[in-house]
């Protein structure tokens, strides 16, 4: 690979800069609910899949 100096890298640097589109303000609140709901749904799962193997952990050791 070629190396390039610094004032073409910062070149190279804009030019990459200008063709990151940005979520719509819109597109980000919908990702943002999506990932709360899921991060609620797989807590919700996780407490009761502990729960459950607390219970049988308790009814083995006779606790």
């Amino acid at each position: 690979m070629a190396k390039t100096g610094p004032a073409t890298f910062i070149k190279q640097v804009k030019s990459e800069g200008k063709k990151i589109t940005w979520p719509s303000k819109n597109e980000t609140i919908t990702s943002m609910i999506a990932v709360f709901i899921m991060v609620f749904i797989s807590s919700v799962f996780l407490y009761f899949t502990d729960q459950i193997i607390a219970f049988f952990i308790r009814m083995i050791m006779g606790v």
